[in-house]
């Protein structure tokens, strides 16, 4: 699956060069599927299915792809070891277009270490880097780092450095790093332009809009506004106290209280950062924190006990002190308190909120941390995963559910031509 060049050198099992074979090979190669297809669409030969797979998969129809992959891979049998990695390493990025993180990583680092031992150095790099790919999306930001620590970008195919770049600006992204971000861009947009993959320069042209658009919005003293990530970033920089309702976390001057799995304390922290500088009524604190509208005895004993657990917590940021008819939110070392929240929020942000800290949560873990029902909060991810705002791998009881890591982009489906034939 090598995409290290569209001048493929293909032999038939005769070794005689098979044509319609190489002809689309190199119409993969230049992201010309349909035009693959009318070379091989009836072929049932190893080669033909794999080159059937591809074009299958740049066309968008994941499913037949991985069929066809799959029988691919069988097809060359046991004594073609290469052909069948290359054919592991397709349907491992198959499964990463259509957010399938339950494949195992076992079989891709079997694959990659068959084709790094057999001299095929570009699908090797290309399977280490969907790993890492695979890694970000499920929030695991420093292990995607490692996967492509070892790597060195300048030494690969073009196509293959504008995919590095995108990783590296989507963990650039997800530390809040808009100028690192910004330029592996860059980088990835001038390897896509020399690689001449319209697909490819698409993906990269879409990462790089999320830049520009809306992250969060800005709530102090009763006013919001938007911000791009280099606003958020250089809000983080200021100093103030901030209540991130994007992370679920309190911040300030690099030291982070995290409460997402303690979603009752941040919605205090969070209603007392939107009230700042004045208090927050008790009223208000239990109607937003624990849905209570009508306040009885037992509320009020509740409250004073959350918020002890949050004066806690919060102890080497904030106090949290008494007022004559709530609490007020005091600032140790900063001099101001601002809220981070989504640029759009809905009625299931609680279940957006926990999954926010990029771990992933099975749905007994959510209700038991919000305190619902398991059903319900089931509903709640369908609608969530039908709105392609949260995603899930496993099965059954290691069923487990993630927010999109930033910057979520889909792959561009360069599985690159040359894969199961030379």
């Amino acid at each position: 699956m090598g995409m290290e060049t569209p001048e493929v050198r293909v032999t038939s099992v005769a070794g005689i060069a098979d044509d319609p074979i190489a002809a689309a090979a190199r119409a993969l190669a230049a992201g010309d599927p349909l035009g693959a297809l009318n070379r091989v669409a009836l072929r049932d030969d190893a080669r033909g299915l794999a080159l059937r797979g591809i074009a299958m998969a740049q066309l968008g129809d994941l499913d037949r792809a991985r069929v066809l992959l799959r029988s691919a891979a069988r097809a060359f049998g046991s004594g073609d070891v290469v052909a069948r990695a290359r054919c592991v390493v397709a349907e491992a990025e198959i499964a990463i277009a259509a957010r399938d993180l339950g494949w195992s990583p076992t079989a891709l680092g079997a694959a990659c270490a068959t084709l790094e031992q057999e001299g095929d150095r570009a699908n090797a790099a290309h399977a280490r880097q969907l790993e890492a790919r695979r890694l970000l999306l499920m929030g695991r930001v420093d292990a995607a780092e490692r996967a492509l620590a070892n790597l060195d970008a300048g030494s690969l195919p073009v196509a293959l450095q504008a995919i590095h770049y995108l990783v590296r600006a989507g963990i650039a992204m997800r530390r809040l790093r808009a100028r690192d971000a910004r330029s592996a861009l860059a980088l990835a947009a001038r390897a896509a332009r020399g690689a001449g993959i319209p697909m490819l320069a698409a993906e990269v042209s879409s990462v790089s809009r999320m830049l520009d658009a809306p992250a969060a919005r800005l709530i102090a003293h009763g006013a919001a506004r938007p911000l791009r990530l280099d606003e958020v970033e250089a809000t983080l920089a200021t100093g103030a106290l901030v209540v991130d309702a994007c992370r679920n976390l309190v911040a300030c001057a690099g030291t982070d209280v995290r409460l997402a799995s303690r979603p009752v304390l941040f919605a205090l922290a969070r209603t007392l950062g939107e009230a700042w500088p004045a208090g927050a009524s008790r009223a208000t604190l239990l109607a937003n924190a624990v849905g209570a509208r009508e306040v009885d005895e037992s509320h009020r004993a509740r409250l004073r006990v959350e918020i002890g657990r949050l004066r806690a917590a919060l102890a080497p940021l904030a106090d949290v002190t008494a007022t004559t008819d709530g609490f007020l939110l005091v600032p140790r070392d900063a001099r101001a308190v601002v809220v981070l929240a989504r640029p759009e929020e809905e009625r299931h942000a609680a279940v957006l909120a926990l999954l926010a800290d990029g771990e992933a949560w099975s749905s007994s873990a959510i209700a038991l941390a919000l305190g619902a029902s398991q059903r319900s909060v089931q509903r709640a991810l369908d609608v969530l995963a039908r709105e392609e705002k949260v995603q899930s791998f496993g099965r059954g009881r290691a069923r487990r559910w993630t927010a999109p890591s930033v910057p979520g982009f889909a792959t561009a489906m360069l599985l690159p031509a040359p894969l199961a034939i030379v």
